[in-house]
């Protein structure tokens, strides 16, 4: 007849010995059963240890997402929950927004200002120098009219050559020719009637003028006297001078003598 085997807790143990079942104990018998009791509760307690590992194990596993979860997102959402809901931060953003506008506006005001300031500066002085340039070829056309009108009007008929020869040379133009074609006249009337004529420019002013030309209209007044020694009284003249820039030099192209 075989042993039977019991399970208890999921431990195998072998059935009760014969002879405790039947109630005749000995030494031995008391032994085994100690010993079979000490076993079956080394099991328990092997079955009891795993099964709290295996719990440890589910609510380690059961608690780290939540846990992971929990750390950063819901403190940046409710960080950005609180920002957008703070009146009083908008409000300090929406005045640096506007001043930094009103900052950039008026940086490109004082640009602008100093922009026009600059470009009304420029033409002031392209003016000043415009008028400064005019106001020198004015001076200039008139010393040169008054200088041509004394030249043309001042004759000695002990140097006859030289009274044409400074004509000729203060002259440009059609005014010079003429003069050239006439000068042995000139010349032979000035010695025959022996005339001398001493003129002055009492007065110059500009008609009308551009950089390298100009119209000047003189006053001048002359005397004349001849080998008799008469004297004839001062003769006042007027007459329009043209003259014409040439180099550094000013020259008369064409005389006029007006009423």
């Amino acid at each position: 007849m075989g042993k039977t085997v019991i399970m208890r807790g999921g431990v195998e143990s072998p059935a009760p010995h014969p002879a405790v079942d039947s109630g005749e104990s000995t030494a031995e018998d008391v032994v085994a059963l100690v010993e079979q009791a000490e076993a079956e509760a080394a099991a328990a307690e092997a079955v009891a240890a795993q099964a709290r590992a295996r719990a440890i194990r589910l609510q380690q596993h059961a608690h780290t997402p939540d846990s992971v979860s929990e750390v950063p997102r819901p403190a940046s959402r409710a960080e950005a929950a609180a920002v957008e809901g703070n009146p009083s931060w908008r409000t300090r953003t929406r005045a640096r927004l506007s001043g930094r506008r009103w900052g950039q506006l008026a940086t490109a005001g004082i640009v602008l200002c100093a922009c026009v300031l600059l470009a009304a500066s420029a033409w002031m002085l392209r003016s000043q120098r415009t008028a400064q340039a005019d106001e020198r070829n004015r001076a200039e056309f008139v010393a040169a009219a008054r200088q041509a009108v004394v030249t043309l009007m001042s004759i000695d008929f002990n140097d006859p050559q030289g009274s044409v020869q400074r004509i000729v040379d203060n002259s440009t133009g059609p005014f010079r020719d003429e003069f050239l074609d006439a000068a042995d006249d000139f010349t032979r009337v000035a010695k025959d009637a022996k005339v001398t004529t001493k003129a002055t420019a009492m007065a110059a002013a500009v008609e009308s003028m551009s950089p390298d030309s100009a119209v000047v209209l003189v006053s001048a007044s002359s005397t004349v006297t001849n080998a008799a020694g008469a004297d004839e009284s001062p003769r006042r003249w007027r007459l329009t001078v043209d003259l014409r820039r040439e180099g550094d030099q000013i020259k008369m192209s064409k005389v006029e003598f007006v009423p």
